[in-house]
């Protein structure tokens, strides 16, 4: 019997700096960017967000890969901002570029929260991007107490492009999210093999 292929997408909610609030400019700008969702926000408006989006983008051919099931939260974290998504494996690249134009969290309320959907992991197993969430969780925390010990502000994530694991003769550099791709399956390895063999 065949398995089914799957992919799950762990995604960090990114908030743009508010510049014409005083109130807040003691809180760091890495703090600000990453602040918890709206408490009205649910797994069934990302959905339906995201399917409307992939829908506009890619029509009858995108509105028909994301019928049924094969669209799921499979976890939604308002506090860290962050939340994992599962699709098929031959349609999550459709929902990658939808995130990529979604502008605004998709609320049931009329009241519209700019934001940015940013993907830091795709894995096919969900074992894989949990253990990237915590590790991501573990690392705002101490760029935080970093942050907090020393006066100088954390770099921006457009700054200085890294890989999210820093080497340990590295102390001191607070790693930035990128987006990372992993497979169970041997398949993508050999197209990029091919790939680099071929340029």
């Amino acid at each position: 019997m065949v398995r089914i292929k799957e992919r799950y997408l762990l995604i960090n909610i990114l908030y743009p700096l508010d510049t014409t609030r005083r109130t807040d400019s003691n809180v760091p700008a890495f703090v600000r960017r990453h602040r918890p969702t709206p408490g009205d926000l649910s797994p069934r408006d990302l959905v339906k967000g995201i399917r409307q989006q992939v829908s506009a983008l890619f029509g009858d051919y995108g509105s028909g890969a994301f019928e049924g099931n094969n669209l799921v939260v499979k976890y939604l974290s308002k506090a860290t901002s962050t939340f994992i998504l599962k699709v098929k494996r031959a349609h999550y690249r459709l929902v990658w570029a939808a995130l990529t134009t979604i502008n605004s969290l998709p609320l049931s309320s009329s009241n519209e929260k700019s934001c940015v959907f940013n993907v830091v992991r795709v894995s096919g197993t969900i074992r894989k991007v949990e253990e990237e969430a915590v590790h991501q969780a573990r690392q705002l925390v101490l760029a935080v107490r970093a942050e907090e010990a020393s006066d100088t502000r954390l770099p921006t994530m457009l700054e200085r492009p890294t890989t999210s694991r820093t080497s340990p003769d590295r102390k001191g550099e607070i790693p930035i999210m990128v987006p990372r791709e992993s497979g169970n399956d041997d398949s993508d390895e050999s197209e990029l093999k091919e790939h680099l063999n071929s340029s």
